[in-house]
């Protein structure tokens, strides 16, 4: 046992300990970024540094805090960077003391080309499309944007339904960094039994390409031991923005394994290595099961990486025993 009173093996020493939802977002100049929600959900941070490993011990900058009250005055959750049409946005989620899952989408962007020096502004709620009468209108979060034939698409999850309400992940194009062009699309339900365990949840969507072909993966159920991920994939020549073009995995691609002492693994990001040749998938997972409350708040979800591997038909697997430490 150590500090953090966890059972350690050789593979679920954390890279950057009580960091969830992690994104680790790789510009165009060779640096690495990395944001993440805090166990306080109160503010949005930032590292920067010229290597992955390098991000473990960077200097961590607070680039924004909640509000007092009102709307964005508690749970800010799951930030993403994202370098969009020549500027740094950030793309976050956030409720309201007053209704605290009054969960929406909010976008942040930078005056200047420094994201960690430079001042941040708010740009509000994400907006839907102009004719669609659906999206952010419930509880909505875990936004990514990706860039895809030149256009730029925002995928997001948002729940749906009366009563015990289910987390769908939906899909648009973007016509500006704070708003849609499209109205939203259904990619995703939690339709199988590892996608409903404590709720009905699809959250957390990630994108990977390789060799033609675009992967989604996404995290399920609660935010416990069950929680794990789920992959959609698509070609990339087909019309993304059409659900019936997505195949579904019937079975996780990632979840808990107690021999390697990894709990609830998820809400991932994908980062190229520093030579550019590999894949990278970082998430979050905890180092025990054993939690009191509600594990929404049990600050112990930390931020691990492992190398994606390669199949012979070209499918991406998820191999917990890959651990990665940025070498």
């Amino acid at each position: 046992m150590n500090k953090y009173n966890y059972k350690e093996t050789e593979y679920n020493t954390p890279f950057i300990y009580n960091r969830a939802d992690p994104q680790i977002y790789r510009h165009s100049d060779g640096m690495y970024y990395f944001t993440a929600s805090v166990p306080e959900y109160d503010r949005l941070i930032l590292r920067k540094s010229d290597s992955i490993k390098g991000l473990r011990e960077a200097e961590e900058k607070i680039i924004w805090r909640k509000h007092s009250s009102g709307k964005q005055s508690i749970h800010i959750w799951a930030p993403e960077l994202h370098y969009l049409w020549g500027k740094w946005y950030i793309y976050y989620a956030a409720g309201d003391k007053d209704d605290i899952w009054a969960i929406r989408p909010y976008v942040l962007a930078c005056t200047g080309n420094d994201p960690i020096r430079d001042e941040w502004i708010e740009l509000g709620q994400m907006q839907a499309a102009e004719e669609d009468e659906f999206s952010f209108l419930d509880f909505s979060l875990d936004a990514t944007v990706m860039l895809h034939n030149g256009e730029y698409y925002y995928i997001w999850a948002e729940k749906t339904g009366t009563g015990k309400k289910i987390s769908n992940l939906y899909i648009a194009r973007m016509e500006a960094p704070d708003k849609l062009s499209t109205p939203q699309e259904l990619l995703s339900k939690p339709d199988y039994p590892w996608e409903r365990s404590g709720f009905w949840v699809n959250e957390g969507p990630a994108v990977l390409k390789h060799n033609g072909r675009i992967y989604l993966t996404y995290s399920a159920s609660d935010t416990g031991k069950a929680y794990c991920m789920g992959m959609l994939s698509v070609n990339e020549t087909e019309d993304i923005l059409d659900p019936n073009n997505w195949s579904k995995r019937i079975t996780p691609v990632l979840c808990t394994d107690e021999k390697k002492g990894i709990f609830g693994p998820g809400h991932n990001s994908f980062v190229k290595s520093d030579d550019g040749k590999k894949d990278i998938c970082v998430f979050h997972a905890r180092c025990y099961d054993e939690i009191e409350g509600d594990p929404l708040y049990d600050p112990n979800r930390h931020t691990m990486m492992i190398e994606v591997q390669w199949d012979e038909k070209g499918e991406p697997v998820f191999d917990l025993g890959k651990i990665y430490r940025g070498e």
